[in-house]
């Protein structure tokens, strides 16, 4: 049986992906995709997962008959959402409150009106039977075993049309029996102060407990949860990655970082944190986004410092350039070598990859003299940790890892009277005393190239057999001299179990090509074990 462990209920950590994250145009989640992201959330250790509207679509009725079976959440409880009673009927008798019901979720969010024209002029009714359907929908699921939670639609611009109405909206949800009552920035164009200042109010004119719901209309959907925790709420709702309709919702991961590293509130269980950067890319290798590099707390690039100054701070405490420590959220510190690099740059740089330069003054400032060098070129090695290993392993050596030497390539592409493209590349290269001649034919003339170097290298070295090229990015770099102008090629490879990327840089795409590709199957070669000297 697996052991279940519920966080603290005078917090709630509260994940609407699977519903309001949903929302966000490209993003289209199969059932399968749902139950895989709210394991991922379980994992992380929230509070409350909102899984969708049962009885609305048939994909989200699907989701929770499939998650009675087949979820066993550990640490949060699934949640089913829906909408207070149709006007001028009965919550027992409503065919909507029923389906929530009989999702056999224990946790029950509906959506109410808290905007008085949004009242008259979307539902249809008076402001009297919409409390009504508040009050009788709370009291139906409450008498059903359910715990509610009520998200008050539009709240904020309701407040500031018609306060007193608003505030009774509120008022009749927790005396009707609703745990939480939830503040919704629906159209986002709140601002901290605002919402510091509103929920202040509502709880002291009201007594209940609130919520926040924040969109990110004005970028403000984080900075807007955490004033309103400030103003009283305990309770948070957020989607993964900041996912959700228009611009997004408040992201779960700066809020969740803010609450426990800031305030010092206990919000996920013990250990959990750590998880949070693996979690993020998870989820949205689900949905088939990319992750974002320069998200807070969990992008590739959060902790990654470039400029030479920095560096030197770093080298004496990374907590002089960082807010936090990067582990303590499950992701890493990294140094950027670029133009702008200096010593201390260089130096930790080389000690991430297991060199230790610190005792060989000239050295590194050999190193430091060649990536500058290079970059004037075009060269980037920021993007392209290999290239940059390749070259330090060259100045540490005093000369270049060799596994193959090359006398010449040549790629053709042809038409023919079909108009279909043919490109065809022959390559000519040394490996162990042997001359290797081979042809290769591809969808390009980069694949092309790569394919007969491939058939010309693999007899030697087999284990080239589980190289593979999965991207590939061309740049023109402007000229000095009227057209002139030069192609950077950057070019990622795995082996299967890890990614680099190379770069070249030449004055057309063939030839930056070529040298992106020597590192390429060079680095791989290395990682692969072989000795170059042997």
């Amino acid at each position: 049986m697996t052991e279940v462990s519920r966080p603290n209920d005078s917090f709630h950590v509260f994940d609407t992906t699977l519903r309001d994250g949903a929302q966000r145009e490209g993003i289209n989640l199969t059932v399968a995709d749902k139950l895989t992201i709210a394991r991922h959330l379980d994992d992380f250790g929230v509070g409350f997962i909102e899984g969708g509207w049962p009885g609305a679509n048939p994909r989200d009725t699907e989701f929770f008959a499939r998650a009675a079976a087949e979820l066993e959440l550990r640490h949060a409880q699934l949640v089913a959402f829906g909408a207070t009673r149709r006007a001028g009927g009965k919550a027992a008798d409503d065919p909507q409150l029923a389906a929530l019901v009989n999702s056999g979720a224990p946790v029950i969010t509906l959506v109410a009106k808290s905007h008085d024209r949004h009242v008259e002029l979307a539902l249809r009714t008076t402001l009297d039977e919409n409390l009504e359907m508040v009050r009788d929908s709370v009291t139906h699921l409450r008498a059903q075993g359910r715990r509610v939670f009520i998200d008050c639609e539009h709240f904020f611009d309701g407040y500031k049309a018609n306060r007193e109405y608003a505030l009774s909206v509120v008022r009749t949800a927790h005396e009707a029996g609703a745990d939480v009552v939830v503040l919704c920035d629906t159209n986002g164009g709140m601002l901290p102060a605002e919402v510091r200042e509103i929920v202040a109010d509502v709880i002291e004119r009201t007594g209940a407990r609130l919520g926040i719901h924040a969109q990110d209309d004005t970028g403000c959907a984080v900075a807007n949860s955490l004033a309103a925790v400030d103003a009283g709420a305990t309770h948070v709702q957020c989607t993964a990655n900041g996912y959700g309709e228009r611009v997004g919702n408040a992201n779960l991961f700066p809020v969740v970082g803010a609450l426990e590293l800031k305030y010092g509130k206990r919000v996920l269980p013990e250990g959990h944190l750590a998880e949070m950067t693996r979690i993020s890319h998870a989820i949205a290798e689900v949905v088939n986004l990319s992750p974002s590099t320069h998200q807070p707390y969990v992008g590739f690039s959060a902790f990654a410092h470039k400029a030479g100054l920095h560096a030197s701070a770093i080298k004496v405490d990374p907590d002089l350039y960082q807010h936090i420590d990067p582990e303590l959220v499950g992701n890493t510190m990294r140094m950027l070598v670029s133009d702008m690099a200096g010593r201390a740059s260089i130096e930790l740089k080389g000690k991430e990859l297991g060199y230790d330069l610190s005792a060989d003054r000239d050295l590194l400032g050999r190193v430091v003299a060649k990536v500058k060098e290079q970059e004037n070129l075009g060269y980037t090695y920021e993007a392209a940790d290999a290239s940059f290993e390749l070259l330090l392993r060259d100045e540490v050596r005093g000369s270049r890892d060799r596994f193959f030497t090359l006398e010449s390539w040549r790629t053709i592409s042809e038409q023919g009277p079909s108009g279909l493209a043919g490109n065809e590349a022959t390559v000519k290269v040394w490996a162990q005393g042997e001359r290797r001649i081979a042809v290769g034919e591809g969808n390009g003339p980069v694949d092309a190239l790569d394919r007969a170097l491939r058939t010309a290298l693999e007899h030697i070295y087999p284990q080239l057999a589980g190289l593979e090229l999965v991207d590939y990015k061309v740049r023109i770099l402007e000229g000095q001299h009227g057209t002139g102008s030069k192609t950077r090629v950057l070019v990622e490879s795995t082996d299967g179990t890890s990614t680099w990327s190379t770069v070249g840089v030449a004055d057309n795409v063939i030839a930056a090509s070529w040298v992106a590709l020597d590192d390429a199957y060079t680095y791989g070669l290395l990682r692969a074990g072989l000795d170059p000297m042997a």
